[in-house]
């Protein structure tokens, strides 16, 4: 089995573990502490079979290990693995260098995803366009401004002229996602309606909250390996 594999199976049984009630609380109880099996029982209401049952249940999958006490060495308390909470994230992307966004014109959707990144990561961004304007479009300008970033109103570019080879692509529009091909082959595509045919103030603010809550969903995924140095060879 693959390290992929093997990361999904191991994902995968996290998930069946929290699926129920009973474990969800007992998680929830541990999070906050470490408690004994009768503790748990005492606090959740719970019968002391089930408490094992579900404990049995949760160590298998990883997520609650047993420790001795250094006191009463008959008692064990249980502990909450954190680290297996956050593996129910996907895996770091590895060998991006920068994020490029890209949509059709370059004047809207691209460039306030590019500012968004590089205000939320720290980390360099790019925007381009398959067919891209001659300026950014007004309203894009005051959105970023409302919200305290800055665009280039004349910062426009050709996809071809700034993808490099370490480039993590994500197409912000359906129309660049389906038109691109290799070599400049987006890695990630959001769906993101284009604000322009809309053209008002409330458009390209919705535009901008989907950007910025996709951003903060993907960039932990992506950052981390570009904070560890990861490359692909």
């Amino acid at each position: 089995m693959t390290t992929e594999l093997a990361s999904l199976s191991g994902r995968a049984r996290i998930h069946a573990a929290l699926g129920d009630p009973s474990r969800l609380a007992v998680v929830d109880a541990l999070t906050l502490g470490d408690a004994s099996p009768g503790e748990i029982a005492h606090d959740l209401q719970m019968p002391t079979n089930l408490v094992a049952h579900h404990v049995k249940v949760l160590s298998e999958a990883g997520l609650v290990v047993r420790g001795r006490s250094e006191g009463d060495r008959r008692r064990t308390y249980l502990r909450l693995r954190p680290e297996a909470l956050t593996a129910l994230t996907p895996a770091p992307m590895a060998g991006v260098g920068r994020v490029v966004f890209v949509c059709t014109r370059n004047s809207a959707r691209s460039q306030l995803a590019a500012a968004l990144w590089s205000d939320r990561t720290h980390t360099s961004a790019a925007s381009a366009g398959t067919q891209p304007a001659e300026r950014v479009h007004p309203r894009a300008v005051a959105v970023a401004q409302r919200h305290g970033l800055l665009l280039d109103a004349t910062g426009t570019a050709h996809v071809a002229d700034i993808v490099r080879d370490d480039d993590l692509l994500i197409a912000v529009c359906d129309n660049a996602h389906e038109e691109l091909t290799d070599p400049a082959r987006p890695r990630l595509h959001w769906s993101v309606p284009d604000p322009v045919r809309i053209d008002t103030d409330d458009a390209f603010e919705a535009a901008f909250t989907d950007l910025a809550a996709r951003i903060d969903r993907v960039a932990p995924i992506v950052t981390a390996a570009m904070n560890s140095g990861e490359r692909y060879d």
